[in-house]
């Protein structure tokens, strides 16, 4: 090798190791969300944003490190374990699912729910006004909204006598959400077809079913597999021609 050579190797190698010791060295922000990269985009640049306006600049003075479930809340657990393993200084997290991950896997470091149903119930914190342990954040009281929906939806279909509702049995939030769906909808006087969802390929069946049924209308709860479908699901309803009523307002 010659001289020359030689150095600029070195040079190099030395350049790469200041590189990477000093990107070491930098705080880290974990963020976990059940959703995918394309819908959660928005919400992360925004987030991004608001951390440059306060001084945070991405690779010179904070980094972050993203994980996203794509809607398979089972991979949860194993992304917040691998998010907990970069010890970062703190992580956001969202939805439920993302939060219940983040609080199995580390008790020590802060964490800040993005967004997130009912985490007095879910034991994610102690009280709203006094979180308590590591974690605080936003709650979205998403468990409280299926009555909301029931009434807007009588308003637009005074004739509404039954309606269908997506239940998705790996979500921990369906389970409390579809019974305050059922004691709404009983006491409208209106009958409510649950079909569970299991995975995303069932969804067909589930429209299946609620023709069958002759439902008047379809209940889409908050859910984070749902939005990853939810072109699937509106191309279904839009087919079935069955007026929906959704958590998110860009889905309608």
């Amino acid at each position: 090798m010659q001289r020359r050579e030689f150095i600029a190797g070195l040079s190099g190698a030395l350049a790469w190791s200041v590189a990477r010791a000093q990107q070491s060295s930098i705080p880290v922000i974990g963020f976990l969300q059940a959703g995918s990269a394309a819908s959660t985009g928005d919400y992360l640049e925004a987030f991004r944003d608001a951390m440059r306006q306060l001084g945070y600049i991405e690779g010179r003075s904070i980094r972050f490190e993203s994980r996203f479930a794509d809607g398979a809340i089972e991979r949860l657990p194993d992304l917040a374990t691998e998010i907990v393993r970069l010890n970062p200084s703190v992580i956001v997290s969202g939805p439920l699912p993302a939060n219940l991950a983040v609080q199995k896997a580390t008790n020590t470091i802060p964490i800040v729910m993005g967004t997130g149903a009912d985490p007095v119930g879910f034991g994610l914190v102690k009280s709203l006004a006094h979180p308590g342990g590591n974690i605080t954040g936003i709650a979205n009281f998403a468990e409280q909204l299926a009555s909301k929906q029931l009434d807007i939806m009588r308003e637009l279909l005074p004739r509404l006598s039954s309606v269908g509702v997506l239940v998705n049995v790996t979500n921990p939030l369906h389970v409390p959400q579809w019974r305050e769906t059922k004691a709404a909808a009983d006491k409208a006087g209106i009958v409510s077809v649950p079909f569970e969802i299991h995975k995303a390929e069932q969804l067909g069946a589930a429209f299946d079913a609620f023709a069958k049924e002759k439902v008047d209308a379809l209940l889409v709860p908050p859910d984070i597999s749902f939005l990853a479908d939810h072109l699937r699901i509106v191309e279904l309803a839009a087919s079935t021609r069955l007026p929906a009523i959704y958590f998110n307002r860009w889905q309608a």
